[in-house]
């Protein structure tokens, strides 16, 4: 299947480009796809593709030497991973995990030097994304260093729910636990909290966000 140039066009790499830049440049995008729960990368190998999600989600995460999973972000459709470790040289940081089934839009390490240099314009939002990356993990880190556990598992709904579970992809109290720098255990008591504060109601295996206002207040304050 041709990669969609529409939605090429979506993606930050590849905005304000003309027409005759996005065609060169969908000649190099291959297609790869990849099953629910399958490795996509692997933490510490050699970086060989940058890839952009098309449809799915994949979740981008560190494992520690005891097999605890810290997530540093869920990557959903039109965003990019893997992006440092194809401009600097070094391995892959992460790894990375499908959600779901997914379908990726890839572009080889070797490719994307030759695309920058015929395109400076992608270099210029190159600097974009990896300017929002740097302030994302800025937050993660004030998130884990300040917020009390009931503000992250708060703000992780708030951001990854917005409603209800089947909006985004499904995470399991493990996974929140995961983005949260906690304990499962913590996140279910950290859900009893927030629904007693009518926040949100459990319902069986969904979670929705009655209060969004409230959710948020508590996100807020909770340091």
């Amino acid at each position: 299947m041709a990669v969609q140039l529409e939605f090429l066009k979506s993606i930050l790499y590849f905005s304000d480009l003309g027409l005759a830049e996005l065609e060169s440049s969908r000649k190099l995008v291959f297609e790869k796809t990849a099953d629910r729960a399958e490795m996509v990368l692997l933490e510490g190998e050699s970086a060989a593709n940058l890839y952009f999600v098309a449809s799915g989600v994949v979740k981008v995460f560190k494992t520690s030497a005891e097999g605890k999973e810290q997530i540093l972000s869920i990557v959903r459709p039109g965003e990019s991973f893997n992006d440092v470790p194809i401009f600097d040289g070094g391995p892959n940081p992460a790894s990375a995990r499908a959600m779901g089934p997914v379908l990726l839009y890839g572009i080889k390490k070797n490719d994307m030097e030759a695309i920058l240099r015929d395109h400076p314009q992608i270099a210029l939002n190159v600097i974009k994304v990896l300017s929002r990356r740097v302030r994302h993990l800025v937050s993660l880190v004030e998130d884990l260093s300040f917020k009390h556990v009931i503000g992250r598992v708060a703000k992780i709904l708030f951001e990854h729910i917005g409603g209800e579970v089947g909006r985004g992809p499904r995470l399991t109290q493990q996974e929140m636990a995961a983005m949260a720098g906690t304990a499962r255990e913590v996140v279910g008591r950290s859900l009893k909290a927030l629904e007693e504060e009518g926040a949100i109601k459990l319902d069986r295996h969904r979670i929705i966000i009655t209060d969004k206002e409230a959710l948020q207040n508590i996100m807020e304050v909770s340091s």
